[in-house]
């Protein structure tokens, strides 16, 4: 089954992707997450010659995240010259992990993993 992917995932994806430790801002990354969308349309992939310098930026530091992907192909032309032509894909597998909260799995299962988790609570109290 092939995910569509719309800003909402593609925007969770996006501000999950972030770990800095401040993560980015829920606007921001649906803001990125609706200019990356309007270049792909209804598309898989896209030419990396439709992009602006500015916009190849925040398509490498998605690339980074693993939300994007690239790809090369060969043709060669009738004078004999090759031609490369570069594209931009999502990688829908990397996006469906990412809806995933990622802060919440990892303090449940550090509290599973505690030597300490099986201990009352009042064990901590001091007694006078």
């Amino acid at each position: 089954m092939d995910e569509l992917i719309t800003i909402e995932r593609l925007g969770t994806a996006i501000q999950n992707s972030v770990n800095d430790g401040i993560g980015m801002q829920h606007e921001q990354a649906y803001d990125l997450a609706r200019h990356v969308l309007n270049f792909f349309g209804f598309s898989d992939r896209i030419i990396d010659n439709v992009l602006e310098p500015e916009d190849r930026d925040a398509f490498y530091m998605l690339e980074d995240a693993g939300i994007l992907t690239t790809e090369r192909e060969e043709t060669t032309l009738f004078d004999g010259r090759e031609w490369r032509i570069h594209y931009w894909m999502f990688r829908k597998d990397r996006i469906a992990k990412m809806m995933q909260p990622q802060g919440n799995e990892t303090e449940e299962k550090q509290q599973q993993d505690s030597p300490y988790a099986d201990l009352p609570d009042d064990i901590w109290s001091r007694s006078s």
